[in-house]
């Protein structure tokens, strides 16, 4: 399995340099950013930084948009940093929760989405691509290019787009019965459109908070600097709800239920352990999204998640834990799944 870190591009932007270049010292495989140009730092500026001091880590968005930058452009960022440092990047595409929704703008439609991942495919790997009546080509892209394009997504009409048409697929959670669930809908829609399901990477994205053991008073203060988590899943059942309902047989029960209390959020706190809009969260899904409690815990949960057909495994680390998390990480839960 391989692992991945995520985190938010705050400044100084240096931190988040370090701490990439810490966590491919352990043996983290991906570097993840968030990519919302309102509240963070730009992140195809950083990851210049990351690619430069770095070996082998592979950088990616978690996730950006068709809305916020025109596809050819988000293509030739990702081509550029692959011509610098070769074939090391990674697009996860969504429809922008809070890129968009921060500016005023609603989230990308799912057609968008896939005509955007068409171009920045085709661009990337140096073909032609048509813009909406204009067909252009990078003619500086050179053979053997590729940007692959990961599709993060929770509903049905998601899940089928992404197994049809993504090369990977992001899944913002890490419950067992919900990742089941949506990675099969994810391979049967790729073996329906003749594809081979495996060629389909899988990516569980969640918290994980390494604790001592497992006394309550450990567990308890875990569950605060990763209740946030449930918070910004929140956003997007709340608009699987409302486009399906709450119990069409659409979703299941399990990712809808939750929400009940959820009365508003506020993109300030985006992802951070101080949001006071996730207090509906219970600690029931807290322990089902996240990956919390001593190294076992974590490490029997993994290889659950592995079993599911989880190719990689990326670490949210917005808590107060970061340096901890990645050296634990790397000494105590990698090597163990790995071995």
């Amino acid at each position: 399995m391989d692992f991945g870190l995520v985190l938010q591009t705050d400044p100084p932007a240096s931190a988040v340099v370090d701490l990439m270049r810490r966590a491919e010292d352990v043996g983290f495989t991906h570097g993840w950013t968030f990519d919302s140009c309102v509240l963070w730092q730009e992140p195809f500026v950083i990851y210049s930084r990351i690619l430069a001091e770095t070996r082998h880590l592979k950088v990616g968005t978690m996730v950006t948009n068709p809305g916020t930058r025109t596809w050819e452009v988000t293509a030739s960022t990702f081509a550029t940093l692959n011509d610098m440092y070769g074939n090391r990047t990674v697009c996860g595409i969504g429809r922008g929760d809070s890129a968009m929704r921060v500016a005023g703008r609603k989230p990308n439609t799912l057609a968008r989405i896939s005509e955007a991942m068409k171009v920045i495919r085709a661009l990337g790997r140096g073909d032609e691509a048509d813009l909406g009546g204009t067909v252009v080509r990078f003619p500086w892209v050179g053979e053997g290019a590729e940007v692959p394009v990961w599709m993060a997504a929770y509903g049905p009409k998601a899940l089928k787009m992404a197994g049809e048409e993504a090369d990977g697929f992001i899944l913002q959670l890490a419950d067992l019965f919900l990742t089941e669930w949506m990675v099969k809908a994810v391979r049967d829609a790729a073996a329906a459109a003749g594809r081979d399901p495996s060629e389909v990477k899988i990516c569980v994205a969640a918290p994980a908070y390494v604790t001592e053991d497992d006394s309550p008073e450990a567990l308890a203060h875990a569950r605060e600097q990763c209740r946030w988590f449930g918070g910004m899943v929140g956003n997007h059942v709340a608009d699987l709800v409302s486009r399906y309902g709450a119990h069409s047989g659409m979703v299941p029960d399990a990712l809808t239920d939750y929400i009940k209390a959820r009365e508003g959020y506020d993109y300030s706190h985006h992802g951070r352990t101080d949001n006071p809009d996730t207090a509906f969260v219970p600690d029931e899904i807290v322990d089902s999204f996240c990956l919390i409690g001593p190294p076992s815990a974590h490490i029997e949960k993994l290889n659950a998640l592995r079993a599911l057909g989880v190719d990689q495994f990326a670490v949210y680390a917005m808590h107060d834990a970061k340096e901890a998390v990645i050296d634990l990480y790397g000494r105590d839960v990698i090597p163990a799944v790995n071995a």
